[in-house]
């Protein structure tokens, strides 16, 4: 994570979507470990990855705590503001636009548009002597980044001026002294990398989202102020300037100043439209003085990487030409300090030598491409070729996982290894029970017949399950219910199976596992007769037991109740002051009690 960059990832969130690879015009973007972060080094902070996440893991970087502390300090802040302010703050007047940022600690509001006045009048002036060629204007700076980086050979045709962002900030310093701090409020990523290259100039540049966060912060809601006379943009309002933030803006103020007819103007808006128009064209050639306004947003700035979203395109340039006033006549724009500039190439560097044929040979094998057929350049890994995702992958920008083809290809081969691999028979089918996929186990099951097929064809792909299973109902049923089903023994003919049905997605596809458990039922039903067997032996033989013992409890006690009884008759027969002994002197009733 590269917070110092003004685009970092936040890799809690990346979900190895690849999105941003896909988008992003230039391939600044490194995968490791499945997430995806940005190269500063190849970045032109055109803000396409921001844009296209999913999970907004791709993240601008926050100014807005610099912002305060530079408003702290006791030297003055001017805001320089962006034109394109009246698509973004809707229903807001400039005055109200420059209290608010009074409110906030800024000295003073000037719009960035005066600056794009005074580089329109400089390359008017240019224009009205140059002989025939391309000549590239220098107002957007993720267009220069790009041209330097992408295409460093036609960095020679830029025209040699600062961009409207600092030729308004060397204008305000020429205004307001050199003692001064300017913070740049816009839509602009690219302003945040213009700001980290020229301190003596611009200070920090921050998005109209974090201007707006800081307004939210201390409860400031511009269209409900009402501002005064002083409430004016400083040192005067705009005119032309402020149709710079649309696509041909640039244009028409330079040929409003131009009094030279045969200029050709044309407009290259979004980097892979100015990779079109600029790549294969022969500059050296052209008889025709042709300038090209560049632009990394498509229909310009209005649509920047950091400005709303809530609103069509055309009513944002409609917004933008309503605030726009021409002057009855060309006026020559100038402030009294130097606004020239070079922009030399600045080409990323090599992370690894140029890669040899065989060496991109080599990283496609490790993708399974072995063959000019197996390169579908389907575009799913974020590369419009394999052979550039094979050049990713030797600078290591890339991993092996990003190709879907390749992922396709080795789960299947790990299904394929599982399918084989298992001894029961394995069965995939879609709704209308045509098999998908069943290894060969499978075809045992089920006969000779089944067999020769699956030899002929491995996986029986097509073929109908019911004239294979006497038992596909059980998959109609699972289809039906979206349930599981397990039956742990079916009887088809004299054979035994246990089958288990299982979902795979709900009324579309079922898979099942079938064993063949005909000699473990037979052995399970022998055991269980035999059970049956000595279980009912045991009972015939206790029931006997207990028959017997029966009996002789009987004969037992018939046999006492009579001896008590005649006991019991000779007591009744002596007189009751009598008793018989016997030879050992004990009395009868002893006797019969013992």
């Amino acid at each position: 994570m590269n917070h110092a960059y003004p685009v970092f990832t936040k890799e809690a969130e990346c979900q190895d979507c690849y999105k941003c690879v896909r988008h992003c015009p230039v391939k600044a973007i490194r995968v490791r470990d499945g997430h995806a972060a940005v190269i500063p080094e190849m970045c032109v902070a055109c803000g396409k990855c921001v844009e296209v996440c999913p999970v907004k893991a791709k993240q601008i970087r926050n100014d807005s705590g610099r912002a305060r502390f530079l408003l702290a300090e006791k030297i003055p802040v001017y805001l320089s503001l962006a034109p394109s302010w009246v698509s973004e703050f809707r229903n807001v007047t400039l005055p109200q636009m420059v209290l608010a940022a009074k409110m906030l600690g800024f000295a003073g509001v000037s719009e960035t548009a005066l600056g794009a006045q005074i580089v329109s009048s400089y390359a008017a002036e240019k224009l009205q002597n140059l002989p025939g060629g391309v000549y590239l204007s220098t107002a957007c700076p993720t267009a220069v980044d790009f041209i330097r980086r992408y295409l460093p050979e036609q960095t020679c045709h830029f025209t040699p001026v600062g961009s409207p962002l600092l030729t308004h900030c060397r204008m305000l310093r020429d205004t307001f002294g050199e003692n001064i701090r300017i913070i740049f409020a816009g839509p602009c990523i690219g302003k945040k990398n213009e700001s980290d290259r020229n301190k003596d100039l611009l200070n920090l540049a921050l998005t109209f989202q974090e201007l707006r966060t800081m307004f939210q912060e201390r409860g400031i809601v511009p269209e409900k102020l009402t501002p005064n006379k002083d409430d004016a943009a400083v040192p005067y309002v705009a005119e032309e300037g402020a149709l710079y933030p649309v696509e041909g803006g640039m244009n028409d103020t330079i040929r409003f100043q131009c009094s030279r007819r045969d200029v050709h103007y044309v407009v290259a808006s979004g980097i892979k439209e100015i990779r079109r128009t600029l790549e294969k064209f022969n500059f050296s050639d052209e008889k025709h003085v042709i300038f090209v306004e560049l632009l990394a947003c498509h229909g310009g700035c209005v649509h920047g990487p950091a400005a709303g979203r809530g609103m069509p395109g055309l009513s944002e340039r409609m917004q933008v030409e309503d605030n726009t006033s021409f002057p009855d006549s060309p006026v020559k724009r100038q402030t009294s300090g130097n606004i020239e500039m070079t922009f030399p190439p600045d080409i990323p560097p090599e992370e690894a030598p140029e890669s040899e044929l065989h060496d991109i040979l080599g990283a496609l094998r490790s993708i399974g491409k072995t063959t000019p057929e197996d390169e579908l350049n389907c575009d799913g890994c974020g590369y419009d070729s394999c052979r550039n995702f094979a050049r990713a992958l030797l600078t290591g920008h890339a991993e092996p996982s990003m190709c879907v083809s390749y992922l396709k290809k080795q789960a299947q081969k790990k299904a394929n290894a599982l399918l084989r691999s298992i001894s029961s028979g394995v069965v995939i089918t879609d709704r209308n029970l045509q098999i998908i996929e069943c290894n060969r186990n499978f075809a045992k099951l089920f006969g000779e017949d089944t067999l020769d097929a699956f030899d002929a064809s491995p996986g029986l792909a097509g073929a109908d399950l019911r004239r294979i299973l006497p038992f596909y109902q059980l998959f109609e049923a699972a289809l039906r219910s979206g349930s599981d089903i397990r039956r742990d023994s079916i009887r088809v003919g004299k054979r035994m199976f246990n089958v288990n049905v299982f979902i795979i997605e709900p009324g579309e596809t079922v898979g099942a596992v079938i064993f063949d458990v005909t000699n473990t039922e037979l052995r399970r039903e022998l055991i269980a007769a035999r059970a049956r067997q000595v279980i009912d032996k045991n009972l015939a033989t206790v029931q006997e037991i207990a028959c017997q013992l029966g009996e002789h409890m009987a004969d037992t006690e018939l046999l006492l109740r009579s001896i008590a009884d005649d006991y019991a008759d000779e007591k009744d027969l002596l007189p009751e002051d009598e008793t018989v002994s016997n030879a050992n002197g004990k009395t009868l009733e002893n006797i019969t009690g013992e």
